[in-house]
């Protein structure tokens, strides 16, 4: 080969050389892309069991409740609808709203309960709000989880090449799991020493003693 033909063939090996950088890059780059995006669906997934075991505890606490305080049908009926809403909520927007209108209806069914010593020292409905707090608090440590793992896939798909990159792949941007303020509160179950028992949820706290008097 002669000379002028060697020298034709430098920049096509040139070009290529770029070309394969830039393709081993992207192959690179979708694989962290794919691993940040695997590591957000785990996460969720444990939001979604989570929200579904609350799902199902709900029935029995209401049943438990109407059993003692049926004629408090208007609280009774706004845990029923937000639980509904829950069920039928499809996107991640929807369940963390649905979520805040549950914990806002179970928190007002507390505030209702202070009125019914019977149904507070109710074994049954202790047990329940003690399987609920322990839900919510799985739900809260979840739900923190998920939106930092949201936080890193976002600011990696975000930053420049990312965008670049992303963007042709088919990387969108994950959406955060909101929630208000009073539903941040983490649920809390206290059996003190004196037999007593104090229940914290959505900012509402009920006290009863051992005797299921309130305390």
């Amino acid at each position: 080969m002669n000379l002028k033909g060697k020298g034709c063939l430098i920049p096509i090996v040139g070009v290529v050389a770029v070309l394969v950088i830039i393709v081993i890059y992207m192959i690179s780059n979708y694989n962290k892309y794919v691993t940040a995006e695997e590591i957000v669906d785990q996460k969720w997934s444990r939001i979604e069991t989570d929200l579904q075991r609350r799902y199902d505890l709900i029935p029995n606490l209401v049943n438990t409740v109407k059993g003692f305080a049926q004629h408090e049908k208007d609280v009774i009926k706004q845990v029923t609808d937000a639980r509904a809403a829950l069920g039928g909520a499809r996107t991640t927007e929807e369940k963390a709203a649905a979520n805040d209108q549950l914990s806002g209806a179970l928190s007002r069914l507390l505030v209702v309960v202070e009125n019914y010593p019977t149904l507070k020292s109710d074994a049954h409905f202790t047990q329940l709000m003690d399987e609920l707090a322990g839900t919510e608090n799985r739900i809260a440590v979840a739900r923190g989880d998920y939106n930092d793992s949201v936080a890193q896939y976002n600011t990696m798909i975000k930053r420049f090449p990312g965008r670049l990159i992303g963007g042709i792949m088919g990387f969108d941007p994950k959406e955060y799991f909101k929630t208000t303020t009073e539903s941040r509160q983490n649920p809390q179950v206290d059996f003190n020493t004196d037999g007593s028992t104090s229940f914290l949820f959505g900012g509402s706290r009920i006290s009863l003693a051992a005797d299921g008097t309130r305390a």
